[in-house]
């Protein structure tokens, strides 16, 4: 089944695409609504709404919890938040371009509670490889197709 999407919702601190999907949503008739602290300081404009909230830590998932719908696109590289955009029924998509679905999630959470056990005992995680210009290209094709009604799954 097909979800009509129009509404991008974007965790937006560490979003490195905020251009892109203001782009995309006004090239296809939405709009978004980025979600960020008050350490960063993002600007409305047009078919793009902004809501800060307070800087305490995962305020900003929990405003993006509560407004989330499952008829949106979460964008975000948080598969903590991710899992509750999953369950509400959103269809989620990292910044780097990447479906994340019901079959992949528990995995993601299971690696990240991973990572986050070895810091706690010393160890050093490695970080995200560099952010690239096929990064940012992946990610605006998929934003595309999603709110031109082109639902893809990745669960397949």
């Amino acid at each position: 089944m097909i979800v009509p999407r129009n509404r991008v919702v974007v965790d937006g601190d560490a979003c490195p695409v905020k251009a892109e999907i203001a782009r995309t949503v006004r090239s296809c008739g939405a709009t978004a609504l980025l979600v960020s602290s008050h350490a960063h300081v993002l600007v409305p404009e047009p078919s793009v709404d902004v809501v800060t909230v307070d800087a305490s830590d995962q305020a900003a998932d929990l405003y993006i919890a509560n407004v989330l719908k499952g008829s949106d696109i979460l964008v975000t590289g948080d598969y903590g938040l991710a899992a509750l955009g999953l369950a509400r029924g959103a269809a989620v998509l990292t910044p780097r371009g990447k479906m994340i679905g019901e079959s992949d999630i528990e995995e993601l959470l299971e690696q990240r509670h991973f990572s986050a056990r070895m810091r706690r005992g010393g160890m050093r995680t490695k970080g995200p490889r560099a952010f690239t210009k096929e990064d940012r290209d992946r990610f605006q094709q998929k934003l595309t197709r999603l709110l031109g009604g082109l639902q893809e799954n990745p669960d397949l």
